[in-house]
């Protein structure tokens, strides 16, 4: 059912429409990045998209049927398919939905029976270690207070693309950068690379930093972080340490002066996506992960479809999904380092961009636009060795 119209009117800018649908910026970029909500006019000079106001009929039910939980690629279906079509992809996915609730309802069951009267829970929240300094040269202190659900969340997504190389340490960090009022978590083991940015609840106060943070105590950090409405890092010539904002409470940031590799340099370098693959994340997650125990996987990117399948086609997995691009696409990954980056990603969905079989793929979603990976593929050619290292050099 076509619900494009062809009224006209004066056009809104991006945070406009926004707020007038109730869609965030990022996933409008997002949507349009998929050729699902295609802005009315983008600015050739500065980028800019606009949107006529009729549009928040598609970008309304657009945000409905996200909110329902239907993939994206069903989505367009229901938007630009026939009405016969657009029911029976509604009908499968109410069906999914009820099953879903009445395994989860059982299973919330089961637990709340075998809950012990005292409540006890596993208590997450260490201490992390000492620190080994901050960056040299800065006087005075930095504070900068985020949503402790915020922090922790971020931690969760950045820390697993932490390396585990003894003769890298600087691999077994967290980059936080905290500039231009936001502040930028970074982590990489040179096959993948992860980059959450989180937004201040208020003004940063003091100079931009950047703080490396060993990875191995953080996740014990961030669960503390989580129990905390909010938290501010104070950073400074003599360490770093996290308070909780509206109480005493507080963990000391393991500090590292190791040298974390350029990665600004890695990302500014990308090449242009050509291809585009809009797929539903858990469904991919699990076909990834049931191929078993193998150094390589292959996506073959079809018009309407993706096809996941061992290098010498067997065990192969037919998902549907939504392509932007020409021709046949066939690109290996390593289970290994795929999985854990879709893993992390949030939202029913995810993008994939590509622009060769050789260079970084991009992962990202547009349930939070803040939280993209970078994946490389793997030579189909040498499929038993691990993907070529990303060149992110000092």
């Amino acid at each position: 059912m076509d619900l494009d119209t062809n009224g006209t009117g004066h056009l809104l800018g991006i945070s406009a429409f926004a707020r007038r649908v109730g869609l965030a910026p990022s996933a409008l970029r997002f949507y349009d990045d998929c050729g699902v909500l295609r802005p009315a006019r983008v600015d050739p000079t500065t980028g800019y998209r606009f949107y006529r106001p009729d549009q928040d009929i598609r970008a309304r039910l657009l945000r409905s049927l996200r909110a329902a939980g239907l993939p994206l690629a069903e989505v367009t279906v229901v938007l630009d398919g026939d009405e016969g079509e657009a029911r029976a992809v509604l009908e499968r996915h109410r069906n999914t939905v009820r099953d879903r609730t009445r395994t989860a309802d059982a299973t919330i069951e089961a637990v709340l029976r075998s809950l012990s009267g005292d409540g006890a829970r596993v208590d997450s929240g260490a201490r992390g270690e000492s620190g080994a300094g901050a960056e040299p040269g800065a006087g005075a202190v930095t504070l900068v207070r985020l949503g402790g659900v915020e922090l922790a969340s971020a931690l969760r997504q950045v820390v697993p693309a932490v390396g585990h190389d003894p003769e890298h340490p600087e691999l077994g960090c967290v980059l936080v950068e905290i500039d231009d009022g936001e502040v930028r978590l970074v982590a990489t083991d040179r096959y993948r690379l992860s980059t959450r940015v989180l937004r201040p609840v208020a003004a940063v106060e003091g100079p931009a930093r950047r703080l490396l943070l060993t990875a191995g105590s953080l996740p014990g950090i961030g669960a503390w972080a989580a129990r905390c409405a909010a938290v501010t890092i104070e950073a400074g010539p003599d360490g770093a340490t996290l308070h909780e904002t509206a109480g005493a409470a507080s963990r000391e940031l393991p500090v590292s002066t190791a040298l974390f590799p350029a990665y600004r340099e890695m990302l500014s370098a990308l090449s242009a996506p050509r291809h585009r693959l809009i797929v539903d994340r858990p469904a991919l997650l699990d076909t990834v992960n049931g191929r078993g125990e193998t150094p390589a996987i292959v996506l073959r990117l079809g018009e309407n479809e993706v096809a996941v399948s061992l290098p010498d086609h067997s065990r192969a997995t037919t998902l549907p999904a939504v392509r932007h691009g020409e021709g046949p696409l066939r690109i290996g990954f390593d289970p290994a380092v795929l999985a854990p980056a879709l893993e992390a990603s949030v939202g029913p969905d995810v993008l994939l961009e590509i622009a060769t079989v050789t260079e970084p793929v991009v992962v990202r979603s547009a349930d939070q636009g803040s939280f993209t990976t970078l994946v490389m593929p793997i030579s189909l050619d040498t499929a038993s060795v691990r993907p070529t290292p990303a060149d992110a050099s000092h």
